[in-house]
């Protein structure tokens, strides 16, 4: 049985260990807050309580899903020659301001490789809802799955990720390595929106609109990464 290692217990570390668990993967969650603060997610979603080192260690796979700020506490050596899916994103107000962000001189997940230099990190999972993990995953046979893009330096990585995804119940579109992430991070047009069945604002979706969601197949997705602008981090107020 393949092993999944989730850094993070909150909506999108959730979301992806139900998918995981349910797809017959063994799970295994750590937070800042140790084992014992996780005996909810081990009653309701079935996964083994860890501390962030023995997930990392456990994982084949390891998502890292926590606020964007705190990614330096992570230690180094558990993640070394791990496959991290990275589904940070960059909140200013929540994060405090990282100047080479706000000059655009990397990416997120450029910030965590460096951090993480003998793991391979890919980029994914950070520009869907945790809801609309939930409503959009599909079997593999299924006529409307939706695309999911992932970003990485590493082609054994992100073809080790590529079939996680697909096994969660997406498929996946390559858009390049971790310095073209951006394509699908906040304000560009394939973040969140896209997956959406009716418009609304970040502020109502904060609030907890709920939003069925409509698939995004391949094609349309390509088209989105393929149009992206580069939206001026500097000036990101939320």
């Amino acid at each position: 049985m393949s092993t999944l290692g989730i850094i993070g217990s909150g909506n999108i570390g959730s979301v992806v260990a139900w998918l995981a668990v349910d797809a017959g993967l063994d799970v295994v969650m750590a937070n800042s807050r140790g084992p014992e603060s996780l005996a909810d997610k081990v009653r309701d979603l079935g996964v083994r309580a860890a501390t962030v080192e023995e997930a990392a260690r456990a994982g084949d796979w390891v998502l890292v899903t926590i606020p964007l700020g705190r990614y330096a506490e992570l230690p180094v050596e558990p993640f070394a020659g791990k496959v991290v899916l990275d589904t940070m994103n960059y909140y200013p107000h929540r994060d405090g301001r990282i100047d080479r962000l706000d000059r655009e001189l990397v990416t997120t997940a450029q910030l965590l490789q460096e951090h993480l230099p003998e793991a391979h990190t890919v980029k994914a999972f950070n520009n869907i809802s945790a809801r609309n993990i939930v409503t959009l995953a599909r079997p593999a046979d299924a006529t409307d799955r939706s695309a999911l893009p992932i970003a990485g330096d590493d082609a054994d990585a992100k073809a080790a990720a590529t079939t996680l995804i697909q096994t969660l119940g997406f498929d996946v579109v390559d858009v390049g390595p971790l310095s073209e992430s951006w394509r699908f991070e906040p304000e560009t047009a394939a973040y969140v929106t896209p997956y959406l069945s009716k418009a609304s604002t970040a502020k109502q979706r904060a609030a907890g609109h709920a939003d069925p969601g409509k698939p995004l197949p391949v094609a349309s997705l390509v088209q989105l990464i393929a149009g992206a602008h580069r939206p001026p981090v500097a000036g990101r107020e939320f």
